[in-house]
């Protein structure tokens, strides 16, 4: 047993809530000691020490743990089926929505959900987007709501110009769709989540996690979605077993709650 990376797993527990230990482990432990070498530090021991007293150096820490890697509306072809298929589902029998994108790193998705569903407007009387991440440091970024131009690529041209303006160095999303987020930071392995929600994005995630982690993740996203509401999951996420998590698939990558 590596003593040493152990022991770091332990401290970083013991200091941040965060476990190490429900992560993949050959993934992350390459991950860290990459980083750990970079800043050129011999063990695991020295480097926790030193993240203890310099922030800079636990901020990096968490930015390389989290894969802050996200664009506006990843992989079309699913946005597609959310907005053709999935929300006329879910309002079938409402107007308003609750909806959460958890992990959202730089906020590229929840101002994707934002931009489509402030589209429906004859639909949809009102909605609210809560966005978490483990990392402050990317929702502070998320909450400034600038994007370089090749993150809008896969945006539809019409909401582009609708939810967007042009600056010099970038693109900004429009004030209307940040008013419907809300940006909180969350462990979400360890923290408890709100309930009630209509739809949960939780894309390109789980596949850091152990098979023992993401048990618990999805039985803990089902008992916070209400009878009906729907989890959307990414493209390498498939739940083979949804009936474990009352969970029933009604297209590839989105599972409805049954009771």
């Amino acid at each position: 047993m590596d003593r040493d990376y152990e022991g770091f797993k332990q401290s970083i527990y013991d200091q941040t809530g965060i476990n190490l230990s429900l992560y993949k482990e050959a993934q992350m432990k390459r991950r860290l000691i990459a980083l750990r070498d970079k800043r050129s530090f011999g063990t695991f021991s020295d480097y926790f020490r030193a993240l203890k007293i310099d922030p800079e150096l636990l901020l990096e820490f968490l930015d390389r743990m989290t894969i802050n890697v996200s664009e506006f509306y990843r992989n079309p072809a699913r946005w597609d089926v959310l907005e053709k298929k999935i929300i006329p589902l879910l309002l079938e029998d409402r107007s308003s929505l609750k909806v959460w994108s958890a992990a959202c790193s730089t906020g590229e998705e929840p101002y994707s959900l934002s931009m489509m569903l402030s589209d429906y407007k004859n639909n949809v009387s009102r909605f609210s987007i809560l966005a978490t991440d483990l990392d402050q440091q990317v929702l502070e970024q998320a909450k400034k709501g600038f994007y370089f131009e090749k993150a809008i690529k896969d945006v539809p041209s019409d909401k582009k110009v609708r939810h967007t303006t042009k600056e010099e160095l970038g693109i900004r999303v429009s004030d209307t769709l940040k008013k419907h987020v809300t940006f909180k930071k969350q462990n979400l392995l360890s923290d408890r989540f709100e309930s009630d929600f209509d739809l949960i994005v939780c894309r390109n995630v789980m596949i850091y996690f152990t098979e023992e982690a993401k048990t618990v993740l999805y039985q803990k996203f089902s008992k916070a979605l209400r009878k009906g509401g729907v989890l959307f999951v990414g493209s390498t996420e498939q739940i083979f077993n949804p009936g474990l998590y009352d969970l029933e698939s009604v297209e590839p990558f989105f599972y409805r709650k049954l009771s």
